[in-house]
């Protein structure tokens, strides 16, 4: 009992996701899954099948000899089958490990093997990387090919999917779990570092899933027919598959296929309501939809989430305007599980005009529920809302990490139990969030912060450009000063001289870029963002180069 206050008489219930697996069963039984193959055909089925080929996989596991704890691998494009292994290994009390394919194969391997995963499932398209890391990981016991129609040779010793479900019940007699025990590993983009495990418990899983499907965030219902586009190897796929099953909303997986047309053809077919992805995704569906903008019926479209990194305002108002399609920008993190921010403009904003509304809208938002922000300088001195003052964010909340798998990065924490994020944000009276830089990131010009954020939003504004990167080059008199990685739109133009003149104004003039770089491809990290690491190491001595060329 508890000493000199009243202690609450309602049921300890476990927020676990083995409910979320059975309510499903018991209440959506004939709601649709939808799965692109390889070969683009379409595999349809439905919740029921779900889940028993779920239980089927929980009893697969145990058979194997797969404990409570174990880490499970998975090594797949986001379709029906990766959905059973979203559910039938932590509600079986194993615990799921999604390996990020588009990392480079020693940082699987290292990652895998850092996890200590004892049995991996792999994608038969994806058996020639799976072949690079294999040899490497040590701790791998069993794997477990998901056929998925491709011709690559099978592995040694490897076991087939399907016929591993086929010799089990469809009934299992799931165990009672903590909501505290682990559910999932995913690990960082590994950036600054080697990748870091951020371990996801059921109860967080849940609450965050919660949290997801309410209206004022990002709304998932019964109604609706979700697209994961983001994939579900990374952070979680932003918790899309989880909420869905919760609510009991149509399904439906890209497979590998995540070009423009294949995705507005899925969209349009299946009448697609809400899909999430990031920005360089919705970039290329918005320059094909303004190439063809009736080719597709859209009208079906309810939101768009965007996260992952900013999106550029000139998208977010081109979608509306253009086409009639609303964009929902979002910011989060993996070791968020992963939802921070949301961007809707609060009911007594919206009588502002058009730009201040689009500003609140290509904001990161205000925090969604439990989620609490603050930022800080260098010096650990919490900072005010006042839009202006740039500091670090830092976040706590019951889907926050507390620790690193293994206790790695304890200086991500603070001693009064906030993680920082490494994110240089504002934040303005409302709670509005702006993300101005990472703190690795930052370009610091003779002791002044200046946002490359900003410089790109603005200049990807321009009629021209399709991506812009600003990054920090090195210059004897200020230390850093910016320099703007631009790739230009098929068949447009544009000089330096013209993007510093759609930048002046806007600006102080010490912000502008003193130079631009004119690339194919901007390099990217495995979740999409800019890798300015690679542009520093590339361009960084671009200014000194061209000074001494004068």
């Amino acid at each position: 009992m508890l000493a000199g206050s009243l202690a609450g008489r309602m049921m300890d219930f476990p927020l676990t996701l083995t409910h979320l697996l059975e309510r499903a069963r018991t209440l959506f039984g004939r709601t649709e899954i939808v799965s692109r193959n390889p070969d683009r055909s379409l595999h349809r089925h439905t919740f029921a099948d779900f889940h028993r080929r779920s239980s089927q996989l929980a009893g697969a596991l145990a058979r194997l000899g797969v404990r409570p704890g174990d880490r499970v691998a998975s090594l797949s494009w986001n379709h029906y089958r990766h959905l059973e292994l979203y559910f039938g290994v932590p509600c079986s009390g194993a615990v799921l490990h999604t390996l990020n394919l588009r990392l480079h194969p020693t940082e699987i391997a290292y990652i895998a093997q850092h996890a200590e995963d004892r049995v991996v499932f792999v994608d038969r398209s994806l058996l020639p990387l799976f072949n690079q890391i294999v040899e490497h990981v040590r701790s791998f016991e069993h794997v477990i090919v998901i056929d998925d129609g491709t011709a690559h040779a099978l592995p040694g010793g490897s076991l087939d999917y399907e016929t591993l479900l086929a010799r089990e019940s469809t009934r299992f007699d799931f165990p009672d779990l903590d909501e505290r025990s682990a559910a999932m590993v995913c690990y960082t983009s590994g950036t600054t570092g080697n990748p870091k495990g951020v371990v996801l418990s059921h109860r967080s899983t849940v609450l965050h899933t919660l949290v997801q499907c309410m209206t004022d965030t990002a709304a998932i219902s019964e109604n609706d027919t979700v697209l994961p586009v983001v994939p579900m190897f990374h952070a979680n796929a932003w918790g899309l598959p989880y909420s869905s099953i919760c609510v009991g909303s149509k399904l439906v997986f890209p497979g590998p296929h995540l070009d423009p047309t294949s995705l507005l053809d899925l969209m349009a077919t299946e009448k697609v309501t809400v899909a999430g992805g990031v920005p360089t995704i919705w970039l290329g569906i918005l320059a094909l939809l303004d190439q063809e903008p009736k080719k597709w019926d859209l009208s079906a479209m309810r939101t768009m989430l965007i996260g992952g990194s900013a999106a550029p305002a000139s998208m977010i108002d081109g979608f509306q305007k253009r086409h009639g399609l609303g964009v929902i920008h979002a910011w989060g993190m993996t070791e968020m599980n992963p939802l921070g921010t949301l961007a809707r403009v609060k009911r007594d904003l919206r009588g502002a005009d058009d730009e201040t509304q689009l500003g609140l809208r290509a904001s990161q938002g205000y925090p969604v529920p439990f989620v609490e922000q603050r930022h800080a300088d260098e010096e650990d001195k919490i900072l005010p809302w006042d839009g202006e003052t740039m500091g670090e964010l830092q976040v706590r909340g019951p889907f926050v990490a507390s620790s690193y798998y293994g206790g790695e990065g304890p200086d991500r924490f603070t001693a009064d139990g906030w993680f920082k994020t490494g994110d240089v944000v504002t934040i303005d009276a409302e709670g509005y969030l702006r993300i101005t830089d990472r703190s690795k990131d930052v370009i610091k010009s003779g002791g002044e912060w200046i946002s490359s954020v900003a410089l790109e939003n603005a200049l990807m504004s321009h009629p021209s450009v399709l991506e812009a990167a600003v990054f920090a080059a090195r210059d004897e008199k200020w230390s850093e000063r910016p320099l703007a990685a631009i790739v230009l739109k098929e068949g447009k133009s544009a000089t330096g001289a013209e993007l510093g003149a759609h930048l002046e104004g806007r600006f102080a003039k010490f912000w502008l870029p003193d130079d631009y770089v004119f690339m194919k491809q901007i390099p990217r990290t495995s979740t999409g963002k800019f890798l300015k690491t690679k542009l520093r190491e590339l361009h960084g001595d671009h200014l000194e180069k061209k000074k001494a060329a004068r």
